[in-house]
This record gives C-alpha cells, sequence and structure tokens, in this order.
C-alpha cells in the first residue's frame, strides 16, 4: 500500500522520480541490459515460483486477472506483475498471500527493493522499465507464493520480462496491430514478436486469434520449439448458454457462470486462463473456476463508475463505463460490449475519448460508427504523447463520427448534462482511449485500484 506525504508523494514514487531523471524514458527492446543486472542482483529471476507468461496485443492483462482468481480461488498464493498502472506504481506488483487475495507492495517494501537494483545498476545506461522488472523479480523471489502471474510490457521477445528462461507456461493472447514501429506493420511480424516468449519444450496455450496469419506464426513456432499446444477452438473453448459461460477442453466440460468482467471478449480470455492454470500444473476444480468467475477484478477495463467525484458531474442516472482500451482491435471488442448492452438497455451512446500519439485513432472509432452518438476528444493530461483534441476530433470525424474537442473529461460530463432535456433516456458515457487518460479519471473520481 502507498503511503504518502503531506505532497501526497510516497517513498517509492520518490525513488521512481530519481529513476526518471536519470535514464531515459520510452522503449528501448533488448536484454542484455537486464540480464547483466539481474546477474549483479545474484539472478532473482532463476528463484520464483512457477511462472505463467502471459503475452498478446489486447486481452493479456485480464487473462492475467483470470488467472489470478482462478489461483487464489483453489487457496494458492499468487504473485502478479502487470504494466501500466493506472494510478500509483504500486499496483504493478501483487504480492501472494498464502490462502487468500494478494494485495498491493507495501510502499516501504518497494521502495527498498527500487533502492538495492538501482545500486546494483551503479549508474549504467538501462530503461526505467527494466529497473522496475527487476524489481519485480526481488519481490517475488524473497516473497514465498505458490506462483507468479507475469505480464508482459511490450512485445515478448525483447521485453524485459522474457529473461525467463522455463516458463510453466507461455500464454499468447490475441494479436492485433499496435506498437509498430517496435513490432512491425503487419500482424505476422507481431505474432513473431510475441512468439518469443516460448521456450523449447515448454507448455504453450494460444487464445483466440482474430487473423489466421498471426495463428500460424504462432502455431509454427510453438511446433519448431516442440512444445506442447493448446489451441483456443480447437482444444479449448468457451461459449454462453442460457446465461452461463460453458467451458470444455480435452478434461471436460464444465458449467459456470458468466464472468464478473463485462463483455463477450471475456469468455475467451476466461477460457485461456483456465487452461493455462492447467497447462503450469496445478489442479483446478469447477468449483475454483465458477469462485473465479464471481471474484476476478480487473480495474479500468469495462469498468462501471457507480460514484465518485467526477462521476457526479454525469447527468443523472448516466451509465458511465471506463476502458483503457486504444488499438483498432481493443476498439471493436469494446464497441461489441457495448452494442450488447444496448440491446438490453437502450441508451444514446457518448465517447469522451484521449488518445496518445502512437496509437491509431481513426481505427479504434470506425469501431463505433453507427453506435456512438457523439464524441467528445480530450487531451491525456499525464504523457507528453497526447494527440491535441482538436487533432483527434478530426480523427473521428474521418472515421465517421460526430466529434467535439474538449478540455477535460469533467467538461465534457457538464456538456452533455446541460444537454438533457426532461423525459430524455439517460446516456451510457464510455470514457477511454487510453490507460493513462483512465488512470487520471480513477484519481480524479477519488477510485484508485486497491
Amino acid at each position: 500500500m502507498a503511503v504518502r506525504n503531506e505532497q501526497g508523494v510516497s517513498e517509492a514514487d520518490r525513488e521512481i522520480e530519481k529513476l526518471m531523471s536519470l535514464h531515459p524514458k520510452g522503449f528501448d527492446l533488448s536484454l542484455e541490459r537486464i540480464t547483466r543486472l539481474l546477474e549483479k542482483l545474484g539472478n532473482p529471476h532463476l528463484k520464483m515460483p512457477p511462472i505463467i507468461h502471459v503475452a498478446g496485443t489486447n486481452g493479456k492483462g485480464s487473462t492475467t486477472a483470470f488467472c489470478r482468481a482462478v489461483l487464489e480461488a483453489g487457496g494458492h498464493s499468487v504473485h502478479v506483475h502487470t504494466s501500466p498502472h493506472l494510478v500509483n506504481w504500486h499496483e504493478r506488483y501483487r504480492i501472494g498471500v498464502p490462502g487468500g487475495a494478494g494485495r498491493l507492495v507495501e510502499d516501504a517494501v518497494f521502495a527498498e527493493a527500487i533502492r538495492r537494483v538501482a545500486a546494483a545498476n551503479d549508474g549504467q545506461k538501462i530503461t526505467v522499465f527494466e529497473i522496475l522488472t527487476a524489481v519485480a523479480f526481488i519481490l517475488f523471489s524473497e516473497h514465498p507464493a505458490d506462483a507468479v502471474v507475469l505480464e508482459v510490457g511490450l512485445g515478448g521477445r525483447f521485453d524485459a520480462t522474457n529473461v525467463i528462461p522455463s516458463p510453466a507456461v507461455s500464454v499468447i493472447m490475441p494479436i492485433s496491430l499496435d506498437h509498430q514501429p517496435y513490432l512491425g506493420d503487419r500482424v505476422e511480424l507481431i505474432a513473431a514478436e510475441k512468439a518469443g516468449i516460448m521456450k523449447s519444450g515448454h507448455p504453450v496455450v494460444i487464445g483466440q486469434q482474430p487473423y489466421d496469419a498471426a495463428l500460424d506464426v504462432l502455431m509454427s513456432t510453438a511446433e519448431r520449439l516442440r512444445c506442447p499446444t493448446a489451441i483456443y477452438g480447437q482444444d479449448f473453448l468457451a461459449h454462453e448458454e442460457y446465461g452461463r459461460l460453458v467451458y470444455q477442453d480435452e478434461y471436460g466440460l464444465a458449467d459456470l457462470p458468466l464472468p464478473r468482467l463485462p463483455g463477450r471478449h471475456q469468455y475467451s480470455n476466461a477460457a485461456a486462463a483456465i487452461r493455462a492454470v492447467k497447462a503450469a500444473g496445478f489442479n483446478v476444480t469447477e468449483h475454483m473456476m465458477e469462485k473465479a468467475m464471481g471474484s476476478v477484478e480487473w480495474p479500468g477495463r469495462l469498468q462501471k463508475l457507480f460514484e465518485g467525484q467526477l462521476a457526479a458531474r454525469a447527468p443523472k442516472g448516466a451509465e458511465i463505463w471506463i476502458d483503457g482500451g486504444h488499438n483498432p482491435g481493443a476498439g471493436e471488442v469494446i464497441a461489441e460490449a457495448i452494442a450488447n448492452f444496448e440491446e438490453k438497455s437502450p441508451r444514446p451512446l457518448y465517447l469522451i475519448t484521449g488518445m496518445i500519439n502512437t496509437k491509431d485513432p481513426i481505427g479504434y472509432f470506425r469501431a463505433f460508427k453507427g453506435l456512438a452518438e457523439k464524441v467528445y476528444c480530450v487531451p491525456v493530461n499525464n504523457s507528453d504523447a497526447t494527440i491535441d483534441p482538436v487533432v483527434l476530433a478530426n480523427a473521428a470525424y474521418d472515421a465517421g463520427l460526430v466529434a467535439e474537442p474538449m478540455s477535460s473529461v469533467g467538461e465534457a460530463l457538464d456538456l452533455i448534462a446541460s444537454h438533457m432535456n426532461v423525459g430524455d433516456a439517460p446516456p451510457r458515457i464510455l470514457i477511454g482511449g487510453s490507460l493513462y487518460l483512465v488512470g487520471e479519471v480513477l484519481a480524479e473520481n477519488g477510485t484508485p485500484p486497491k
């Protein structure tokens, strides 16, 4: 838990600020620097519990959350590494607790681990993400647990987490276009980068893939490395039937409640997680699966805001959702989920969207054509790479949507409220387009992840 001083800065925050001032921001994909650093630290990445290593363009965070939920439902203690965070750096490190739900790393423990890693690095060239990945290995190797769920940061082959030589299972979730300057401009190239987390002879679980070309690359890589492989749609699957989730694999069939996380895309994410936990060597009972569907949590992904300072500025009775999905593939699954909400409870949909300039805004917005009444485009204040709201509004127009630039999420909510007339149906509002924006909203709303 983050303990903050009067200025609202935790001890770990101060240590990370020091790192930011010393080391370059951004990505510099390589394993050489972190390998050197880990050797100085005694190779903590080799001393961790069994690792479930998760990569993918979309769905990897949700799948990580499902893995954790399934394992904890069985009484297992689970360390979890995710990135990026939404509000606090501590969110990236969840420490397993015997027999119960894990908790975010304590501030003093986090700060001390950062200092140790920084001292071992001794000022040599390295990225902040690499240092913070080494921090995860320190924390997870020194606190006992039954499993580690390790989410890849960017790509796979040269991601700092990919120093893991012997994962219990590698998981590859849906692949689509994103981070093209680093990973390539075709899904086959991106799939090759993600497939880099596969290790010879170690199990692989391949989640639902929207592109056959990506699936072909993943399958051929797994075959070349002689990895025992389970593929969604062939070896395991999940679908809704009579308001229940039916999961099936070669071990049998389970009749489960629908996942707590909304959206049909979560069915395949849940299925991949269940199959991954099994592939990692854990016995998974139907009771564990059932409990996990009701306990899973993943903030900032189709998360409903019920109350808070920002939520109070929306029209009375409005339904507010936030989602950090930021690429065309994410736009498609989010739009599908919103369309399903619309079928059950029709409401006018308004988007409040902010994005950064490494994304494809037209591709994202295109998924909402014919669904959204209007887009209010806002800046992402926590990123130097924010797209100007006027430029973003033009992109929305190019995608066939009506759009208007605004100065903030709060201003957009105020405007939507001011346009409501007596008798109008309360609107449905989706705030998203960037995890940075979602983090800003959760912080300003007073509802950060816990």
